[in-house]
């Protein structure tokens, strides 16, 4: 495969729209911000991280729960989730900068214009709503874009190029799906739960007032028109009462036993009795319940064709993008056609067949390939963009419907594994380099 097959834990522009939701840390405070004496707040291998830049990102945050219309953690919680962010972004940077992973110009360029476009906007547009809403100057902006490409970078070099698919894992895949068919147990189900905490060293008569409590939420979560999700936020001991207690769709084999036997017997929207875990009680609600779905067995398969360049000592990102810049112009004014350029230019084994690079099932591209190839109409250019592999002008041919064979189906569930252990493997990453890293918390001056 000319483009090996990596779908990342985001796509490459979609990645850049959090920015239009995330501050630069050293970015301008927005006007939400509390302007209280700054500080410093925590330290990163001798970096610091100031109570002002941690305002500017709980600012930004509340604002997006706010245009969500979805409930936000309490002050605190919230305050302790930016800063770890924080502090784990500023731990991946320092040990991508340690790498000598670099950014250039026409990366950022091409960033920029992907945030453009997806927000239907000009790069000018873009800028000024930044700055108005956020009081991020386009220098600010530019720096956010290129942090963000550097821990895309360094994501892919030290997780996405290491995680592998098996055909082993597709088998096993494929037989606990045929297996799951059969169990009730391997149902999508998603639970919410309010949780009534009992200390370790609780006596029976704590325990019993403890358990008389959570009988009473489930009374009260049972009275018509109560809002389950409020009530999570008001009473539950747990860490995700922020988000209405909601536990997420998953496999009923990936909840706690006790969870999934509590609700088999429920319908969707009731309530079950308190159950004991060694947490506490807990009170139930059955959100959802729904057989997996099956891979798709019809997708949109795409025929595109792509010249690419591979920047080198004698020829820059900049310089390769310059010279697509003018292959994509004399195609346009009929000077010349794409294949010819391809077969004569292209540094990729797709060249002799003039850059065909044949029909594409989704997921077969690295994703900042895909996302460009998939805004194409059939028949138009790109502008040159930056992969991993080099600087690529892609052209679209053509689109089809077509119904997947039994390969392309285990090729599908193949791209579906990957993604999952890249999810896998990314969460592991990120423990593993902020543990590497020295933290240090500091508290507010007295």
């Amino acid at each position: 495969m000319t483009l090996p097959s990596a779908a990342g834990r985001a796509v490459y522009a979609a990645m850049f729209l959090a920015l239009l939701g995330v501050a630069h840390a050293q970015g301008t405070a927005t006007p939400l911000s509390v302007r209280s004496a700054d500080y410093i707040v925590a330290v990163v291998n001798s970096e610091p991280i100031t109570n002002a830049q941690v305002n500017a990102e709980v600012a930004r945050a509340l604002r997006q729960f706010a245009a969500q219309r979805r409930p936000a953690p309490d002050g605190q919680a919230l305050r302790r989730q930016v800063l770890d962010q924080l502090i784990n972004e500023r731990a991946q940077l320092q040990l991508a900068r340690e790498m000598g992973l670099k950014i250039d110009e026409p990366s950022v360029d091409q960033a920029e214009q992907n945030v453009a476009r997806q927000n239907q906007m000009s790069v000018a547009q873009l800028r000024q709503q930044v700055q108005q809403q956020d009081g991020m100057t386009p220098q600010v902006l530019r720096a956010r874009l290129k942090d963000q490409l550097l821990l895309t970078r360094l994501r892919e070099r030290e997780v996405d190029a290491r995680v592998r698919v098996s055909d082993a894992d597709v088998e096993q895949y494929l037989t606990e799906q045929q297996q799951r068919n059969s169990n009730p147990a391997s149902q999508l189900i998603h639970i919410a739960h309010i949780l009534v905490a009992v200390p370790e060293d609780a006596s029976e008569p704590v325990q019993m007032e403890l358990l008389r409590k959570a009988e009473q939420i489930a009374r009260r979560a049972r009275e018509k028109g109560i809002d389950f999700g409020a009530l999570a936020r008001e009473l539950s001991d747990a860490s995700d009462r922020a988000n209405g207690g909601q536990l997420g769709l998953r496999a009923g084999d990936r909840y706690p036993a006790l969870f999934t036997n509590a609700v088999r017997m429920l319908a969707v929207g009731e309530i079950s009795e308190p159950v004991r875990s060694g947490a506490g009680f807990h009170v139930l609600k059955l959100i959802e319940r729904r057989q997996p779905a099956p891979p798709p067995q019809t997708v949109t398969q795409s025929r595109a064709r792509h010249i690419l360049l591979i920047p080198s000592a004698q020829l820059s990102e900049a310089q390769a993008r310059d010279k697509l810049n003018d292959f994509r112009r004399r195609i346009q004014s009929g000077d010349t056609d794409f294949a010819t350029l391809a077969r004569q230019n292209s540094q990729d084994g797709s060249a002799v067949q003039g850059g065909d690079l044949g029909w594409a099932n989704p997921g077969m591209f690295v994703p900042e390939f895909e996302n460009v190839m998939n805004q194409l109409a059939p028949g138009q250019i790109s502008e040159p963009l930056i992969s991993r592999f080099g600087v690529h002008l892609i052209q679209l041919l053509e689109r089809r419907q077509a119904t997947l064979n039994e390969r392309e189906q285990r090729e599908l569930v193949r791209n579906m594994l990957r993604e999952r252990k890249m999810a896998e493997a990314y969460d592991n990453w990120v423990r593993d380099t902020r543990a590497r890293a020295y933290v240090e918390l500091r508290e507010a001056p007295q």
